[in-house]
């Protein structure tokens, strides 16, 4: 079997209910229908976190976010990284980007980071050749009547090269990066890796005139509408060039929608980003390797994030670093052939450094919910949208799942018990940390301060 391409595409705050594949009626998706019907598309995968710093460091790095030290930050226990803090991901960490540079993989990052904006957590200190792109969310720039956040920038590599960009523009800018990074990989021989993680549909949420005039479902439904375009122009570019067949396409999103109206949809699923409740951390993922996976599949299987590197290090056929313990699970048989079972059996519900449930096979408990205790019981084979609580009913089962939090949180720790954890490893820290930018009324700003509020 050839080695394939890979292309990892993650958006930001992407809800389950928000893709044509996954029963949205309001948002056309196209080429991510087709992406779908062209591979496997999965119902039951889950990101380790329901926020997008700890969920991009704990995908990266195969581990849940308390074992990276990456669940909350600052002194004030942030949810996420803020500019200019002195906190990132350790550099000691093995990534996915790491592991594709030891294969001999050519690699790039194209969009949002958000795992530590200063130099020393740039994205080509953990394995990529490349970056262009956002440090943090589209947020954290300049705003009227917000004037906390300095300048948002835009980064190429280490550097700044533009202060408080147009964010209309932003994805045609990262796909045209993307596609040139194709395109030079291709016409060099090159095998590559590309890591593209999308604005949208984060708030602000500024989208092309186009794509807004034709949306029927606001500004939401014209940015997930331009993470299509995007995509239909990167599988464009790869069937020109006849390369599709050997391309693994990996499509999924950080956390669950910010809201269930509104624009965004976590469809049957309760709850929303930042909470632990399935629509906070349930989001679509779709694989699509033509030359290997069949068409059309659908699988319940439960998969995480954290599996993608050691799934990837076994299709590579390339060992992981024996040094540290990582919490993923190898999944390529699930890829190979759908037929055969998750090697996956639990998981474990991080909310910042709260566990706060756990799933093991179709069977998902909560033990805690924002420092309060909660006891409820849900199978979600039958009850996906955690509507009726059967706790009472299978306290054998319950009983199962409480002893697996209890080890989960003598290793991991959880801060609504106290307990600290035994096998967590330091993030990365700085001695002086300042922000990217400053704010210049001097500066030629094409956008001096973001106006939209809101959805808009």
């Amino acid at each position: 079997m050839r080695k394939p391409n890979v292309i990892l595409i993650n958006c930001d705050d992407l809800g389950y209910g928000d893709l044509g594949c996954y029963g949205s009626t309001r948002n056309q998706t196209p080429a991510i229908d087709s992406l779908a019907d062209a591979g496997i598309r999965f119902t039951d995968f889950y990101m380790a976190s329901p926020v997008c710093s700890p969920s991009r460091g704990a995908m990266l790095t195969g581990c849940y976010p308390p074992r990276i030290n990456f669940d909350t930050f600052g002194e004030e226990q942030r949810w996420v990284l803020f500019p200019g803090m002195a906190e990132g991901l350790s550099p000691d960490e093995y990534t996915i980007a790491n592991l594709f540079k030891d294969c001999g993989y050519k690699t790039k990052m194209v969009g949002k980071w958000h795992c530590g904006d200063q130099k020393e957590f740039s994205p080509v200190n953990y394995g990529f050749d490349s970056y262009y792109g956002l440090p943090y969310s589209n947020d954290m720039g300049r705003q009227v009547n917000r004037h906390e956040f300095p300048p948002l920038p835009l980064m190429r590599n280490a550097e700044v090269i533009q202060e408080q960009p147009d964010q209309t523009s932003l994805t045609e800018r990262y796909t045209e990066e993307a596609v040139s990074f194709i395109r030079d990989a291709y016409e060099n021989d090159e095998q590559y890796f590309l890591y593209f993680a999308h604005m949208y549909v984060h708030q602000p949420i500024y989208v092309p005139d186009s794509f807004l005039r034709r949306s029927r479902n606001g500004r939401y439904g014209a940015a997930v509408e331009c993470i299509d375009w995007s995509l239909s122009v990167i599988l464009k570019e790869l069937k020109e060039r006849n390369v599709l067949d050997d391309t693994l396409i990996i499509f999924t999103s950080d956390n669950g929608s910010r809201t269930s109206g509104e624009g965004g949809s976590n469809g049957i699923l309760r709850g929303i980003k930042g909470q632990s409740w399935e629509g906070g951390m349930r989001v679509p993922f779709i694989a699509s390797w033509p030359a290997v996976i069949e068409k059309g599949l659908e699988s319940d299987k439960l998969v995480s994030s954290i599996d993608l590197l050691p799934t990837f290090a076994a299709l590579l056929d390339q060992p992981l670093p024996s040094e540290r313990k990582i919490d993923g699970i190898d999944q390529s048989n699930l890829l190979l052939n759908p037929d055969s079972e998750s090697n996956r059996k639990t998981f474990f519900y991080y909310k910042m450094d709260r566990l706060e449930a756990v799933r093991f096979n179709e069977w998902k408990l909560h033990i805690s919910k924002d420092m309060e205790s909660e006891r409820s019981l849900y199978d979600l084979s039958k009850d996906p949208g955690e509507t009726h609580n059967v706790y009472d009913d299978f306290p054998k089962i319950a009983e199962k799942l409480h002893i697996l939090a209890e080890l989960c949180i003598e290793e991991l720790g959880d801060a609504y018990t106290g307990v600290r954890g035994n096998a967590r490893r330091p993030c990365g820290t700085v001695d002086t940390a300042e922000p990217l930018t400053f704010y210049d009324s001097d500066h030629p700003y094409i956008i001096a301060e973001y106006d939209l509020e809101g959805w808009g």
